[in-house]
């Protein structure tokens, strides 16, 4: 796993803040909350393919909000107690990148909701 110092150079201090730092850009304000494009969505740091556009939705949450992962084996899930609740974070397998978090109020067929800051990923169109 590569260090502050390697990413810090890599990324913007947004993104900085966001993925390596497990902050969370503002709701309505990244640039794929509202985006229709279709494509994959990669992980910011490292490129590795997360979610598809297919199984994008529109939450109302102001972030942007998938059904399921590309690939379960792509992400990790952590037990996330910060700012006094109890949520479940959402991870880059390949390079622990903060992604957000899922929640169990989405759609069929999974019933989750995976809210994904706009800075931690990069969609690919047509991908």
């Amino acid at each position: 796993m590569k260090d502050h110092d390697y990413w810090r150079d890599k990324l913007t201090p947004e993104e900085f803040h966001v993925t390596r730092n497990k902050g969370t850009e503002r709701a309505f304000t990244g640039e794929y909350w509202d985006c229709k494009e279709e494509g994959v969505y990669h992980c910011r740091c490292c490129a590795e393919p997360l979610f598809l556009s297919e199984t994008k939705y529109d939450s109302g949450c102001g972030w942007p909000s998938f059904f399921q992962p590309a690939d379960a084996a792509s992400i990790v899930e952590e037990r996330d107690t910060s700012h006094g609740m109890i949520r479940t974070e959402v991870m880059c397998q390949k390079c622990g990148a903060h992604l957000g978090h899922v929640f169990e109020d989405g759609p069929a067929p999974t019933g989750l909701r995976y809210c994904i800051n706009s800075l931690s990923v990069r969609l690919k169109s047509g991908s």
